[in-house]
């Protein structure tokens, strides 16, 4: 199983610095892919841009955009952004799409909340099209550039409920999940819900991506991961708080139940996302990973 890490985008501090000082530190390291994810109404750096830098920075891991909420955005857009993202990166894109929780976030995109299943499976659609080389309507130019991955790139769906994932099963190229607190049975139950989805759609297999949030390498990380976790869920109410006071993915102990979850699930990638900024974070991280051999 593949290990990536996640820039430390949604974490009070992160700069320029941390972005030039991740990218070029995690390169070296052992992991297979670099990604971040998209919030709007929250304090953390652009998505597309960080994403893009990222690209400039590295040579050889995954640009894993984890993920897009595409029907919140015009298609066109996105796909231009994919494609160009695609090309700065010499064809190491991979994009993740979904829905998204926040209605807060397609308001202040001035986007409806309404309908946005159909449209996930409507833009999805789009993309391909726009990728092959189709004008968005019969008197337009193809909106460029040109994928560097034949057909674009990979897409995975960030699908968690039965109905999502049988959406999901009919355009995705997998699923990337996500497991708050790193729950080897939710990772599981994540993994087996995917499959069942895709035999179902009588599909080869979906690859499995899926992820946790954590902390290590720095002062007091259990107050500290706990801290950004509550920050993280608190648009979703105050019911949240007892479950980021439980957050126990602080220990390298912890870190491993998790990872070893993700393996025995039959997982092909799993995604470290850090809740602190310090290269020590990555530094710590890079050695857990070493150390799994």
């Amino acid at each position: 199983m593949d290990i990536g890490i996640a820039l430390p985008t949604m974490c009070r501090g992160y700069d320029r610095a941390a972005t030039v000082d991740w990218c070029r530190l995690a390169e070296q390291g052992p992991f297979s892919s670099i990604s971040c994810g998209e919030r709007m109404t929250f304090h953390n750096p652009d998505m597309w841009i960080t994403m893009a830098a990222a690209a400039a920075l590295t040579e050889r891991l995954r640009i894993f955009i984890n993920l897009s909420v595409l029907p919140a955005h015009p298609t066109a857009l996105v796909a231009k952004q994919v494609a160009t993202m695609d090309v700065l990166s010499g064809g190491r894109v991979t994009l993740g799409v979904g829905v998204g929780g926040r209605e807060h976030d397609y308001r202040s995109l001035e986007s409806s909340f309404d309908r946005r299943h159909v449209r996930l499976d409507e833009g999805v659609a789009g993309l391909r099209s726009l990728w092959a080389g189709e004008p968005p309507f019969p008197e337009a130019d193809a909106v460029g550039p040109a994928c560097v991955q034949p057909g674009g790139p990979p897409i995975l769906a960030g699908a968690l409920g039965p109905k999502a994932m049988a959406r999901a099963a009919k355009w995705a190229d997998g699923v990337a999940s996500f497991s708050v607190a790193g729950d080897p049975a939710e990772i599981a139950a994540a993994a087996q819900a995917a499959r069942q989805a895709w035999s179902a759609a009588d599909r080869e297999p979906p690859r499995l991506v899926g992820g946790c949030f954590y902390l290590l390498g720095e002062p007091e990380p259990g107050p500290r991961l706990r801290e950004f976790t509550a920050e993280y869920l608190a648009i979703f109410g105050s019911a949240t708080r007892p479950f980021a006071e439980a957050m126990p993915t602080f220990t390298t102990d912890a870190v491993n139940r998790a990872l070893d979850g993700a393996e025995e699930a039959g997982l092909d990638e799993f995604i470290l996302v850090p809740a602190g900024t310090s290269l020590s974070v990555l530094e710590s991280t890079i050695e857990l990973v070493n150390a799994r051999g």
